[in-house]
């Protein structure tokens, strides 16, 4: 990976690649980004849109290309695909954007051979695995969004409650990025002082205990409810997902939880789903196994046994 040259391929130039390419560009860590969407109009119009603020920014090349276009990219970013509407889950789009990933996977991989594959396509977990089965990509090289924006929802109201900055809470979620995701209340802290231990000196006025029901149901519920406000949601994923990829193209070593492939982890094998994992150049280089409580371990088998349940029913 030349660092001086790092190259970010976006497939899909909807609301969040669009919102994703501007996001990148004004972090300075790409120094080409190429956008590409089976509307060429439309990612031309996109590019035309973000070049001319290419005096405000650090220097950046943007193009609209074919899928000739993955040559050379460090990253490859999947949004493509059909998007949730009201009153959807995400796992309802699941047959709709498998048949998307079957067509357009082999055309990244015949120019795209050494890059990480991120992607982000609901439903992202199941995608993130057929993604892998279709490409016969190393498993490194393979990682899902993840729950890294629902753990950035989480930190955010935990923050809200506690008067904090967001910033200085710790807390994940984990599992599917959807309605089977749980929070990780054992390891959740602010300032390195688990939640039982800040709660009582904090000096709020919430009960702590029964705060914690609604503070994850605010989390799971968010995309529902900026969907059925605003039609999509973009700002918070586009940054997160410039976040992962920073997190590569600066061989940051970050802990983020991103989804990849789980095997022998709490009696999970086989399944893409999210974990904190140290991510880098290679992708992700090590999954950490939290030491999860009973409870959260049940939760965890039964989002892996959901996801598990659907892949049953694909033709990959």
């Amino acid at each position: 990976m030349n660092k001086a040259r790092s190259k970010v391929a976006i497939i899909g130039c909807g609301n969040v690649g669009s919102t994703f390419a501007f996001s990148l560009m004004i972090s300075g860590i790409a120094r080409e980004i190429a956008l590409i969407d089976r509307n060429l109009s439309r990612a031309q119009g996109e590019c035309m849109d973000l070049n001319h603020a290419a005096s405000f920014v650090s220097p950046i090349k943007i193009y609209a290309a074919e899928y000739d276009g993955c040559k050379d990219a460090d990253v490859v970013v999947i949004t493509a695909g059909a998007k949730q509407k009201p009153g959807q889950t995400r796992i309802d789009l699941v047959n709709a954007n498998t048949d998307i990933f079957k067509d357009i996977v082999p055309k990244i991989m015949k120019y795209a051979g050494n890059a990480i594959l991120l992607i982000v396509t609901n439903p992202m977990d199941i995608l993130t695995y057929v993604t892998l089965k279709i490409s016969g990509f190393p498993v490194n090289k393979i990682l899902g969004s993840g729950t890294v924006l629902d753990s950035s929802r989480f930190r955010y109201s935990i923050s809200e409650r506690c008067n904090v900055d967001p910033r200085n809470v710790h807390a994940y979620i984990i599992g599917e990025h959807g309605d089977t995701e749980l929070p990780v209340w054992s390891h959740a802290n602010i300032g390195g002082m688990v939640l039982s231990d800040y709660c009582p000196i904090c000096g709020g006025k919430c009960d702590y205990k029964n705060e914690l029901g609604s503070i994850f149901e605010e989390v799971k519920n968010a995309a529902y409810k900026i969907i059925e406000s605003k039609g999509a949601t973009y700002y918070a994923i586009a940054l997160a997902l410039v976040k992962i990829a920073e997190a590569v193209l600066r061989d940051e070593n970050s802990v983020l939880p991103v989804s990849t492939l789980i095997n022998d982890y709490c009696g999970i094998n086989d399944v893409c789903l999210s974990i904190p994992c140290i991510v880098n150049r290679n992708g992700v280089e090590k999954i950490l196994k939290l030491k999860l409580s009973p409870e959260e371990q049940k939760k965890l088998k039964f989002s892996a046994d959901s996801l598990r349940n659907i892949l049953k029913t694909l033709k990959i």
